[in-house]
């Protein structure tokens, strides 16, 4: 059986706060996988760009061996540590094989890693035991979302349970910079809203107000393309003149300065889908000369699929810059065939020295929002509710609905009405619609599905959907890609206050990929599936001392049990917490421990590597 029951030496102050629920023990140990590439070497080059804090733990690592005695297990006689993590499995992040070692970390770093059980327990303030355990990186997740929910609930229950200790957000929009517009829009009744009107002309002031509110896993954030381009010309489509440029340069390379990790589009949503390519090359420069990331939801993911990604290389190759697709598929029963063509592209482009690479959530079901049904001219100059009201326009975008495949993303023709499910609504008078498709609110209605959808649209101004149409065989084959990375594509849910239903990869990305995935099927092995939630990351987005179990970097630690970690969500009851991960520590601290939510929150902001400190 597994050793559970925790051996404290010396309590170290960590106070257990009523959590969400306890895990169920497992008692098997982890499976081990082999045959992976040799860990690459770490670099211990001052990891520290986040903190102030003392870093005792090199301090003592680099004492003089001729000053510090050894004693019986080797270590300076007068070492001390935090707290020692002892019996269970390492999976370092590296892709290097699975092992047996402990863990000793000092404040919030990673002082030690040890052979299993060879270290002088006194040493220790505090031992946890976790035998039969595996213990890994905090999970990076590359595609958050929860860019204003972390101000609302710093809690991240639904991220946590994951295994996640690091949000990075932007995916097409930011909360800031707040443009001109739209500070001319609050309501002066609201004291927040016009505080952070007054505040958030900085990129990296939301961020700084999250993480002095208190978060319980670090935050990080592109600045949203769609953000850039709205702050010079609002919703106004076409080429913006030189001085528009010159504005769209200047918030981008402000917002580097003050810790974006790069710039994130978001190509099928306006007026971001207003952007040409020229625009995103003269961007992506600025980015580029501050060491960030170009990073996309591109253009298209179906039929369009290779022209969107030829476009993402052609911004990569005419501007250096380092290019990451957000969450590659081919969506729509008629494209399943183009992931192959797709591969094929980006290994290409990478063979030419294209630094491009690619995440992914491991469902075959997108979400976005109803909106995202509609081409982009509805949405021109503001005028989306005008149009939706507008019987030429309204006639125009039916007949764009039922037409053959046009030069944009019509996710209810990908999907069908079939698939294409209602989650989350605006008015009471609709909730009846949530878990239903649009063929259900067709037949309610008694219309043909597109009058239906763009009645519904005028009522809730839009609504949140999931769609079916991706192929499990293609998730299965992007899961064991070299260069692909993980991520939820998710915001942030309490699931005893869920308000409306979600996608199940808000609660089970990552506990989905290693029961599923790796225990249950082995489509892909442990220490490659946390290497590419992980180390794959925080190298990409430059993230120093994060993403690896190393001495000198940052105590972000998951702890799981490979036997139970499990999603318990579904698409149609998504509000589930899930299960296997019993201890989860952020900077050192404990967020989850024995299962159960402490009531931590000592998560930080992580800026980018063009930051001026």
């Amino acid at each position: 059986m597994t050793m559970r029951s925790f051996a404290i030496l010396v309590l170290s102050g960590l106070s257990l706060a009523s959590g969400c629920r306890p895990q169920a023990p497992g008692s098997v140990p982890p499976a081990v996988a082999a045959g992976f590439p040799a860990p690459s070497t770490p670099s211990h080059s001052d990891p520290s760009v986040e903190s102030d804090a003392p870093r005792e733990a090199e301090r003592t690592l680099d004492a003089p061996a001729d000053t510090m005695p050894a004693s019986p297990d080797g270590l300076p006689v007068d070492e001390r540590w935090d707290l020692l993590l002892t019996g269970g499995t390492l999976v370092d992040g590296t892709g290097a094989p699975a092992r047996q070692a402990d863990i000793a970390l000092l404040g919030d770093r990673i002082a030690r890693i040890l052979p299993s059980r060879s270290a002088d327990p006194l040493r220790a303030e505090r031992i946890v035991d976790i035998t039969g355990l595996v213990i890994a990186p905090g999970f990076i997740d590359i595609n958050g979302q929860g860019d204003m929910g972390l101000l609302f609930d710093g809690r991240a229950l639904n991220k946590i349970y994951q295994g996640v200790t690091t949000e990075l957000m932007g995916e097409s929009n930011t909360p800031a910079p707040l443009d001109r517009d739209t500070r001319r829009r609050v309501d002066e009744n609201d004291p927040i809203a016009v505080r952070r009107a007054r505040e958030w002309t900085r990129f990296g002031a939301w961020l700084e107000e999250m993480e002095a509110g208190g978060v319980a896993v670090n935050v990080g954030s592109f600045i949203g393309g769609t953000t850039v381009r709205r702050y010079a010309m609002g919703f106004r489509p076409g080429t913006p003149s030189p001085a528009e440029l010159d504005t769209m340069r200047a918030v981008v390379a402000r917002a580097m300065e003050d810790g974006a990790l790069g710039v994130a589009t978001g190509l099928i949503y306006p007026p971001g889908a207003y952007a040409g390519t020229d625009e995103l090359v003269e961007i992506s420069r600025v980015v580029h000369e501050h060491g960030g990331v170009y990073i996309s939801h591109i253009r298209s993911e179906s039929y369009g699929l290779l022209e969107a990604l030829g476009e993402a290389i052609e911004i990569g190759e005419r501007s250096g810059v380092p290019v990451e697709i957000y969450h590659l598929k081919a969506a729509g029963r008629d494209n399943w065939g183009l992931l192959e063509a797709a591969i094929d592209t980006i290994n290409a482009a990478r063979t030419r020295g294209i630094d491009i690479e690619a995440g992914m959530y491991p469902y075959t079901a997108a979400s976005t929002s109803l909106t995202a049904c509609l081409p982009p001219w509805v949405s021109e100059n503001g005028r989306l509710r005008r149009n939706l009201e507008d019987s030429v326009a309204r006639a125009r975008i039916v007949d764009e609905f039922n037409g053959p495949p046009g030069d944009y993303e019509n996710w209810c023709r990908l999907a069908t009405p079939e698939g294409a499910l209602i989650t989350s609504v605006n008015t009471r008078e609709n909730l009846d619609m949530q878990g239903k498709t649009l063929a259900d609110l067709a037949e309610a209605r008694g219309k043909p599905w597109a009058e239906a959808t763009l009645d519904f649209l005028a009522e809730e101004g839009n609504a949140g959907m999931v769609y079916f149409a991706m192929s499990e065989e293609n998730v299965r084959r992007k899961l064991q890609l070299p260069w692909m990375k993980f991520g939820t594509d998710a915001g942030i849910r309490d699931p005893t206050s869920p308000g409306g239903m979600t996608h199940p990869r808000t609660y089970g990305t990552y506990p989905k990929i290693l029961g599923q995935y790796v225990r249950d099927e082995g489509v892909i092995s442990l220490e490659d599936a946390i290497r590419k939630a992980t180390q794959a990351v925080a190298r990409r987005v430059g993230l120093e001392g994060r993403g690896e179990l190393a001495p000198g970097y940052f105590a972000d630690l998951v702890v799981f049990d490979p036997a139970t970690i499990r999603e318990v969500g579904s698409y149609t009851r998504p509000h589930a917490l899930a299960e296997g991960v019993r201890h989860l520590l952020v900077n050192g601290s404990f967020v989850i421990e024995a299962g159960e939510y402490t009531g931590a929150k000592p998560g930080r902001f992580l800026r980018g590597p063009g930051a001026v400190r």
